[in-house]
């Protein structure tokens, strides 16, 4: 599984690149805080039809969650699913806002 940093990320989308995120968090964490990803709770992936995530396959895919554990999870079962360019965002939001706060 490959990762990524807050401090690599941040940099990156503010030099206007453009990777897919992923929010796998629950609908409430979401609305808490978030950096812009799609939610898309792990639950939701554990039961999806690969159809549905079929538009993600060719993109760069960061997935982010609370601390990095079911982003981790998350990324291992679009692994198996097939996709190659998933990362990791390591510390989640908790490193985020330790980094960035707001």
């Amino acid at each position: 599984m490959q990762t990524i940093a807050v401090e690599e990320l941040q940099t990156r989308l503010q030099a206007g690149e453009e990777p897919l995120l992923v929010d796998v968090r629950e609908p409430h964490e979401h609305a808490d805080f978030n950096i812009g990803g799609v939610l898309h709770p792990l639950g939701r992936i554990l039961q999806a039809d690969v159809d549905e995530l079929e538009s993600m396959r060719d993109r760069e895919v960061v997935i982010y969650c609370r601390s990095g554990n079911r982003s981790g999870q998350a990324c291992h079962m679009l692994e198996a699913m097939g996709f190659t360019n998933v990362r990791n965002l390591v510390g989640g939001m908790l490193a985020w806002r330790e980094r960035f706060p707001s």
